[in-house]
């Protein structure tokens, strides 16, 4: 029985409805990385949440059974900093929309943290964080109504929680636009920026992307030059897969990650 996971000498995975929904594992995907690991296949987990911190992620997971460390975790939190910084050089005033781990990270790189529109920041940086309020959301749309350049980590537009889908960054980065009329420069998935850097860490040819949204994991992990396998435990369909075109097309269908090993994965090829 030949095993996908042959094929490729190595694994980028996402992390929401990939491994994990919420607090919970999805079904499989410990044992999924326990195999992985026992065949000394190295594993990245490349996600655009940007909450919470590598050490956090890392964390998480190995409270739910699956063995991780910080240095495997590439987040769009230090990829959106990086962005940030080619256009807005620290240590300009820049007002964080999001999280804590966010801050710090702006904090790291040099930068002048500010708490409102009318300290004049250069700059807003606008990631996901759950306790957003409408507060938050205005004072970012007037920093940029007063010519603030803008910065999203990432443009998600849903996240898979335990009791299902809930808003992510990208819904909270429509309402600034709604507000200003303008759209942020992003830095995470579906840009390949994350992927190659994992690769490149882990001197891999020919990793496997494996994500559960099309627009996002697929879509990056098909620019990024790399193969990719849709696995149907989070936010897409079996019948939105078997749709997608182009670039939003992914090589493999998984019912769950079990079948990396088990034969039953299902080629979609192009469209």
């Amino acid at each position: 029985m030949n095993s996908l996971i042959d094929d490729y000498d190595g694994a980028l995975f996402d992390l929401d409805g990939v491994l994990y929904a919420g607090p919970e594992a999805v079904p499989g995907a410990c044992e999924a990385i326990d195999e992985l690991k026992r065949r000394e296949v190295p594993c990245a987990f490349v996600t655009n949440n940007a909450s919470r911190s590598a050490e956090q992620i890392a964390h998480h997971l190995v409270e739910l059974g699956i063995p991780a460390e910080p240095q495997e975790v590439y987040g769009s939190a230090p990829a959106g900093v990086r962005l940030m910084s080619r256009y807005v050089p620290a240590p300009a005033k820049v007002l964080v929309t999001g999280s804590d781990s966010l801050r710090a990270l702006c904090r790291q790189a040099g930068y002048s943290l500010v708490t409102s529109a009318d300290e004049a920041p250069e700059a807003v940086i606008q990631g996901f964080e759950p306790t957003l309020s409408w507060l938050d959301l205005a004072e970012a749309s007037y920093a940029i109504n007063h010519g603030a350049r803008w910065f999203a980590t990432n443009l998600d537009r849903s996240v898979p929680r335990e009791r299902g889908l809930a808003p992510a960054n990208g819904a909270l980065v429509e309402a600034v636009s709604f507000a200003t009329g303008q759209r942020p420069q992003a830095a995470g998935k579906p840009e390949p920026e994350m992927f190659s850097q994992a690769a490149e860490a882990f001197e891999l040819k020919r990793p496997l992307v494996i994500g559960d949204r099309l627009d996002t994991d697929i879509l990056g992990g098909n620019r990024a030059g790399y193969s990719t396998a849709l696995v149907l435990t989070g936010a897409t369909t079996e019948a939105e897969a078997r749709a997608a075109q182009g670039r939003e097309r992914p090589d493999w269908l998984l019912s769950t990650l079990q079948d990396l090993f088990n034969g039953k994965h299902q080629s979609l090829g192009s469209s």
